[in-house]
């Protein structure tokens, strides 16, 4: 059996980090995903999902994401059932996000912080390096790319 969902959408707030009592992350956030279709009248509708990261996922969408920015979710839906204050059972559906990328670039995004890269890298220390990794050593080319041989 499979139970895979990828969604793409904007955060609708910023994500709530908190951590259960044994310590460990978790992050509550909800994604506005368009649908492809519109409706009779032509307008577009759009779906609130509501998503949930554990562990280093939670940290990182914590760190990373806030209100407007694009994200692409990777994980598992979920269907909870519970009461509410008055008795009634209710049936709530989120996704427990396994993985979440950037959905825009700093070039899209329209004023606010801009996404600056970690100032660390876990992989250098696997491998032994000691130096940590602390910008990006790409620039943007001026003129006519036209000589690039890709």
């Amino acid at each position: 059996m499979l139970n895979h969902i990828v969604i793409m959408g904007r955060l609708t707030r910023d994500p709530d980090v908190r951590r259960t009592p044994s310590g460990v992350s978790v992050t509550s956030f909800n994604i506005a995903v368009d649908r492809d279709f519109g409706s009779r009248d032509g307008e577009k509708t759009t779906d609130f999902i509501d998503c949930v990261a554990w562990r280093n996922t939670a940290d990182f969408v914590g760190k990373y994401f806030t209100k407007g920015r694009m994200a692409v979710v990777s994980g598992r839906l979920q269907l909870r059932d519970w009461t509410d204050k008055d008795g009634n059972k209710r049936r709530s559906a989120e996704v427990v996000a396994d993985n979440v990328y950037f959905g825009d670039s700093k070039k899209d995004r329209e004023g606010g912080d801009e996404y600056r890269a970690p100032a660390y890298d876990s992989q250098i220390e696997s491998e032994g390096y000691d130096t940590p990794v602390t910008g990006s050593n790409f620039a943007e080319l001026d003129g006519d790319d036209g000589d690039l041989p890709f």
